[in-house]
């Protein structure tokens, strides 16, 4: 399982993640931020759990990315 974690309130809107990593990021047309898909927003830190391990480079290539570092990636 892998848990992303982006703490929004942080991004400015370089549009790298949802390049890198279509699939688990998209800029919101309303305010230019990073969306991270079907994550849970608790208390400015939006994260989601997903269930195949393959897709952690995809994610951590769009983390590392970041430059502003809000993204963070594990494996669990």
């Amino acid at each position: 399982m892998v848990i992303v974690t982006l703490q929004r309130e942080k991004c400015i809107g370089c549009n790298y993640c949802a390049e890198l990593d279509p699939e688990h990021f998209r800029m919101s047309k309303k305010d230019g931020k990073s969306n991270l898909l079907h994550s849970i927003d608790k208390k400015g830190f939006h994260t989601v759990r997903l269930p195949h391990d393959f897709v952690f480079e995809q994610v951590e290539i769009a983390a590392n990315a970041c430059p502003v570092r809000i993204i963070k990636v594990s494996k669990i």
